[in-house]
């Protein structure tokens, strides 16, 4: 037949196909990508060795791709070094796609890898590592490993290259880096198509909902915007509408539109918890009233922390009390919440151990501090946090450097989202947030647990940030009142302490008594407070380490010993001198099995058992015959009998609690917040036990921070304008300790004082008090049931029994008088008129009057320091249902009352003849003296 024609050309290049090594390949495609000459250096400098599984797997131009970015990971100096590529194949099923990922000198096992996958929606069919060495140019060998998944998606949905690439590779970074955490909200990049930044709101929303008491667990709520990926959508597009300070030029709907869409689509959703679920979201999201999600670092990256600052008042199903705002803050390494009970407000920030419920703990925290700041310029604000990535098994070191790194980022975006003055006192709103709300430049901190030292770490930040504050920002820092030196909660404790027993005819300052305390002499309430009388007879106090027992105490001795070990750096009851202890006395561990008993101890706990197990003996401790029960350390160890111990909210004492009805001991001091519930107080005190509460007792702390924080705020101007240098200032403050302690445990003296007053006439006054607390809860401005106050039946049986209200229930309405008065005369033009600037200078030091008495008129808190000085004085001469009474009999306002009254003051001499019956403390029977008080 015909010879076959051929082709040279085609014949020559088959010829060089089939001779042409994967070798020869790779050149070539490293030329045609990086052209010839950089080709062939690249070439000379990536001497890389690839293994024969990796030839058979990725043809050379992939090669030269995986080499690229291999190189480019190579100059990562500082974070991870691993890049994810999500590709596919023509061969690929519709639902299918895969994922490079290049690991340099890090070792990623599959077992990290997987859980992300599994949270993106991702199903991985098979898996491949391939080890690659890689020398550069530089000198250096690179050991990398590329691992190659072959994923599905898991709804079976087809995979749209184009689309999800991006987001893809985006969140596996974000979640190896630490960016974003890997949960069942990742899967909503490929169902709903959200970057992942844009999950981190919804993210950050749900996990507030669950703080806040919503009964959806968080992987309901992911299954649930699974199920309805469009509306997880709209609610993101609803976010940036409202808060995003440029979406008008990138968003194609308004907030009002996007609403309308979202009711829509709620229409067609079929489940009746995805209904709920989702609007609940919408909920937090239109009641956002500020955000830091789009401000960035110096670095030009997005903020590590989503802040987000909602309308507490507006959120459904919220909780009682209900705060006026709060910040909730999320971020992988922390969450944490600060609670506002009004536009100048203060207290501490706790590192909370609670991590699925730290907002209740806060809650239950910032009621007590709403009560007690009754005495102070600021009403009640609470923060807390919880460090989420603490070392395990580390040093005590490792776990306080994970816990600062949480405080800061927590910290710094409270500032965030908080507004600034600039040197003439004009609002300085934060850069890229759209404020739904009035100006709110008053941000202060202080300490709480687990933050006693971190004020400096504080005030650092708000220095660094320029913020108005300055050091003011967080109380009791070093250039601040150090409260363990001045000893000043433990001495306003002590002022309530001491009333008592000289109501019960004893002074214990001059007579010995017996205590029983709980608490250690390192502590500063505890430590401080068992040094205030050198005739205290210690019998027995406990910690979380130890029970120490001493059942016949040499005053003087013992005084003395507590005295050494509060001077130690560091003490545990194990550190006091055994030769000092009583016949049957000792320190026991806790960690013990069992203690075995003396006659002496059996004695003081009040037990014939010859042995019990440390918690039994705790328990027995408690309900111990003794004139003081002294609460100096952390824990709730009171209940009611009518209250579980869940109702106390402190699962850590539960086996120890003891039951208001089984304390022995003749008065309780609350040194310690939370010591006993507040029905526990109630049944104690209906039992005959004398007690106040936590928020009289110890308010002498938050009462110096606020002078400090007022006094800083004072002396700012005379700084900034050069007439005092800040070492001046500094010198100045310490010169003011001792000044600043004595208004303090004057308020102290005073709150203590109203209350025996009130409890005097509280069987007479009981119709009075329930008038003034329906007045109250008439306006909005009480629940009863959340302050554990009796109601109108409760009421009409302590009429029928010729009863009051106890001492604990009198702290309460003497908080809410003076709260309510306080508001009445700041929403007054009262504390503009000239003849109140006496008020003002009388809160300060004469020191700090006298050199600047310019600066008072200019401080920006003179209105509400006259206003609180004022409601103080009132309502702790004349009680808390004086102004109710002058109101019913004369039809005038709260801030006309306050004007009459002053006047009155000053005509009578109340004031004087107010300090006549003071100087008789001791000196005549107490019950005398509380009886001419009442006819002031």
């Amino acid at each position: 037949g015909a010879r076959p024609h051929i082709r040279i050309s085609q014949l020559e290049e088959q010829i060089r196909g089939a001779i042409r090594t994967w070798d020869d390949g790779f050149a070539e495609a490293m030329e045609r990508m990086h052209g010839e000459i950089e080709g062939q250096r690249l070439m000379h400098d990536y001497q890389a060795h690839f293994s024969p599984g990796y030839r058979g797997s990725f043809s050379p131009s992939e090669a030269v791709e995986d080499l690229d970015e291999i190189a480019s990971l190579a100059k990562v100096e500082n974070g991870l070094r691993v890049r994810a590529c999500v590709y596919r194949r023509h061969a690929d099923a519709h639902n299918a796609l895969r994922l490079k990922l290049y690991v340099l000198g890090e070792v990623m096992p599959l077992s990290a890898s997987l859980p992300i996958f599994e949270n993106l929606g991702l199903k991985v069919i098979a898996e491949d590592s391939f080890p690659l060495t890689l020398k550069t140019g530089d000198g250096w060998t690179h050991e990398a490993i590329v691992l190659d998944f072959q994923m599905e998606r898991a709804d079976e949905a087809a995979v749209d290259l184009g689309v999800i690439k991006q987001p893809l590779e985006d969140v596996f970074h974000a979640v190896i880096a630490g960016q974003a955490e890997s949960d069942g909200f990742n899967r909503l990049v490929l169902s709903a198509g959200l970057p992942w930044r844009d999950v981190t709101v919804l993210r950050t929303v749900a996990k507030f909902l669950r703080q806040a008491g919503f009964a959806f667990s968080q992987d309901y709520v992911e299954q649930a915007l699974f199920r309805n990926p469009d509306l997880a959508g709209l609610l993101v597009e609803l976010f940036h509408a409202r808060n995003d300070p440029d979406a008008a030029k990138h968003l194609e709907h308004d907030a009002e539109t996007i609403a309308s869409r979202i009711d829509g689509a709620l229409n067609d959703v079929q489940s009746l918890d995805d209904d709920r679920i989702i609007r609940r979201l919408r909920n937090v999201i239109v009641n956002v009233l500020r955000t830091n999600f789009y401000q960035c670092t110096d670095m030009g990256e997005s903020k590590p922390t989503v802040a987000i600052k909602l309308d507490s008042q507006a959120l459904e199903d919220l909780p009682l009390p209900r705060p006026l705002v709060e910040i909730f803050v999320y971020a992988p390494e922390v969450e944490g919440v600060h609670l506002r009970f009004g536009k100048v407000a203060r207290g501490g920030i706790r590192w909370s151990d609670r991590r699925e419920d730290f907002r209740t703990e806060i809650l239950g925290l910032v009621k007590a501090q709403q009560v007690k700041n009754a005495v102070i310029v600021p009403v009640g604000s609470k923060g807390g946090f919880y460090p989420k990535q603490l070392p395990v098994n580390a040093t005590r070191e490792a776990v306080q450097e994970a816990g600062i790194s949480a405080y800061k980022l927590f910290i710094n975006a409270l500032l965030d989202v908080t507004d600034n003055l600039d040197a003439d006192g004009k609002v300085v709103p934060p850069l890229e947030v759209v404020r739904h709300d009035d100006d709110d430049p008053y941000l202060v901190v202080a300490a709480d647990k687990g933050t006693a030292t971190f004020s400096d770490i504080a005030n650092g930040i708000a220095e660094g940030r320029g913020f108005w504050l300055g050091d003011a920002f967080a109380s009791g820092g070093s250039h601040g009142y150090d409260h363990k030196k001045m000893g000043i909660t433990a001495r306003g404790a002590w002022e309530a302490v001491k009333r008592h027993f000289r109501e019960l005819g004893r002074d214990i300052q001059k007579e010995p008594f017996t205590a029983i305390g709980v608490g250690d002499m390192s502590g500063d309430v505890f430590g401080n407070g068992m040094l205030l009388s050198q005739q205290t007879k210690l019998l027995a106090a406990f910690d979380h380490r130890h029970i120490f027992i001493d059942p016949t105490p040499d005053p003087a001795k013992s005084w003395a010993e507590r005295k050494r070990m509060f001077d130690l750096p560091r003490s545990s009851w194990a550190d006091y001198d055994k030769s000092l202890i009583s016949q049957g006395g000792g320190v026991f561990a806790r960690s013990l099995k069992e203690i075995p008993l003396t006659p002496e101890t059996k004695k003081v706990a009040g037990v014939e058992a010859d042995k019990l197990s440390p918690l039994d003996l705790i328990k027995a401790l408690l309900k111990a015959e003794a004139d003081l029960l002294f609460f100096g350390g952390i824990g709730t160890y009171l209940k009611a009998s009518s209250q579980s111990n869940l109702d106390a909210g402190d699962r850590a004492n539960d086996a120890v609690r003891v039951n208001g009805n089984e304390v022995r001991a003749k008065v309780i001091g609350e040194g310690a917040n939370l010591g006993c519930t507040q029905l526990g107080r109630i049944e104690y005190a209906r039992n005959g036990g004398r007690i106040n509460t936590d928020a009289i007792d110890n308010s002498a702390g938050v009462d110096t921070s606020d002078h400090e924080v007022n006094l800083k705020i004072l002396l700012g101007n005379p700084v900034r304008r050069g007439e005092l240098t800040p070492e001046a200032r500094d010198e100045l403050l310490t010169a003011m300790t001792d000044d600043v302690a004595a208004h303090v445990l004057k308020d102290n003296y005073d709150q203590t004082l109203a209350l025996s007053v009130a409890q005097g006439r509280a069987a007479k006054d009981l119709d009075a008090h329930g008038r003034f607390m329906r007045d109250l809860e008439r306006r909005g401005r009480l629940d009863r049931a959340v302050e554990f106050l009796p109601s109108d039946v409760d009421l009409q049986k302590l009429e029928n029994e010729n009863k009051g209200l106890t001492r604990p229930e009198l702290a309460v309405l003497l908080a809410y008088a003076k709260l309510d008065l306080d508001a009445e005369i700041v929403a007054s033009d009262l504390p503009d008129d000239p003849t109140f600037e006496s008020v003002l200078a009388g809160y300060f030091p004469p020191a700090a009057v006298s050199r600047f008495p310019g600066a008072l008129d200019q401080h920006r808190l003179k209105r509400e320091i006259i206003s609180t000085s004022l409601a103080n004085r009132i309502v702790n001469l004349a009680g808390p249902v004086f102004v109710g009474r002058m109101k019913e009999m004369s039809g005038a306002s709260g801030a006309q009352i306050a004007r009459a009254f002053v006047v009155a003051e000053g005509a009578f001499g109340l004031g004087a003849l107010k300090s006549r019956i003071d100087a008789l403390d001791g000196k005549v029977d107490a019950n005398l003296q509380t009886a001419m008080y009442t006819d002031i």
